[in-house]
């Protein structure tokens, strides 16, 4: 799904404009990431935690040449899911060994209305 997909389904959702609603969803990720840069942790409750973490400067291999070479420190963003996304996540993995045992996949749709039962997601609407 793309932020144009997110802000069509929340658009239709809510009743606001498109144009609207993609101010909206730009400011949160907007502040999202400037909470990131200031105090390097964002807790969404029941969605996760966004945290910035100090990778150390290491020696490594150029794997075409063979010779050693330094990569320097670096920061990069985690992300832990929440525990409701976990569980969401999880369902996924039940119905694929429920599907792998019965011998075939488990349709398209039950896919996405697990993914889509709190987000209001409809996968019939024809954005996906």
């Amino acid at each position: 799904m793309t932020k144009k997909e997110i802000v069509r389904t929340i658009s239709e959702e809510i009743g606001l404009t498109q144009l609207q609603t993609k101010e909206i969803v730009q400011k949160t990720f907007d502040a999202i990431v400037e909470t990131l840069v200031a105090d390097r942790r964002i807790e969404l409750r029941n969605f996760g935690v966004f945290e910035v973490k100090e990778r150390a400067p290491r020696m490594a291999r150029n794997p075409r040449t063979g010779e050693k070479v330094e990569v320097p420190r670096k920061f990069v963003v985690t992300f832990k899911p929440g525990k409701e996304m976990e569980e969401r996540v999880k369902e996924l993995e039940r119905q694929a060994a429920a599907a792998a045992a019965a011998g075939n996949s488990p349709p398209a749709d039950s896919v996405a209305e697990t993914m889509g039962a709190s987000t209001g997601y409809d996968p019939n609407s024809g954005s996906s």
